[in-house]
């Protein structure tokens, strides 16, 4: 019991953007070095691995493809607990937590369809297939992209942080679709060969280059989300001092 009231002490700590602001200043530093280290390592096992032995070096694209893929999923899904935590819990920063996250999410996004593309090509024959994988990953792209538009349509910011919340949990439907397409529909694109109930049927020696990938790409995320977080805030706070300088200057006219 006293841990779970200190959990929920931590969390409500961070609500406070001024705590939050220290905290980044503290995080991020450590959190790019540990991304910066696993890239190194991550692009090194990619470059000294074997070509596969029916897709030849192309298969090195997999090692971008795929973390970027899983990032474009993972980020909608940390917009969709920010959202939550918007609409139930009204944390502070839950509304900047989600909009933060959108344009990353849309650059992992077309990370993996530019890559999928490339990939596709040798393998497929064809830049694009409208299966449902495909379809449904070029859907959450422009889902992102919508609501980038709404976040900087509105210029009230309660008023955008609700409605975003709305539109990304009915949104969040997307996501099983696109992680379940390739078992419930017959489609072009390959089943999952990592996450899998009965373990990875990938072969190691593309497997643990994969997973450096995958660890690297996920610090990236997160470092730059935090990045993110706290340029909003500062732009934030730069508004609200402009526009009560504003009201003051008015009022002294």
């Amino acid at each position: 019991m006293n841990d779970m009231t200190l959990a929920i002490t931590k969390f409500t700590d961070l609500a406070n953007p001024t705590r939050f602001l220290a905290l980044a200043a503290k995080v991020i530093p450590w959190m790019a070095a540990i991304t910066l280290v696993q890239f190194a390592v991550g692009l090194y096992l990619s470059f000294t691995t074997e070509g596969d032995y029916q897709q030849g070096m192309t298969v090195r694209i997999m090692y971008v493809h795929v973390p970027a893929a899983w990032l474009a999923m993972m980020c909608y899904s940390v917009m969709a607990l920010s959202a939550i935590g918007t609409l139930v819990w009204r944390h502070p920063l839950a509304d900047v937590s989600h909009k933060a996250a959108a344009p990353l999410g849309a650059v992992f996004t077309l990370i993996a369809l530019v890559t999928g593309s490339l990939w596709g090509k040798p393998m497929w024959g064809t830049w694009w297939v409208w299966d449902a994988r495909l379809t449904s990953v070029f859907v959450l792209f422009l889902m992102y992209l919508g609501l980038i538009a709404l976040n900087r349509a509105m210029d009230d910011p309660s008023r955008a942080a609700r409605l975003s919340a709305v539109l990304i949990l009915v949104g969040f439907v997307n996501i099983p679709i696109i992680k379940f397409s390739v078992d419930w529909w017959n489609t072009l694109h390959q089943p999952a060969s990592v996450i899998r109930m009965d373990g990875p049927t990938i072969d190691p020696e593309f497997l643990w280059p994969l997973l450096v990938m995958a660890f690297a790409f996920t610090f990236l995320f997160f470092t730059l989300h935090m990045m993110a977080m706290r340029n909003e805030i500062w732009r934030r706070r730069v508004s609200s001092q402009r526009r009560m300088a504003a009201r003051m200057a008015g009022r002294g006219e």
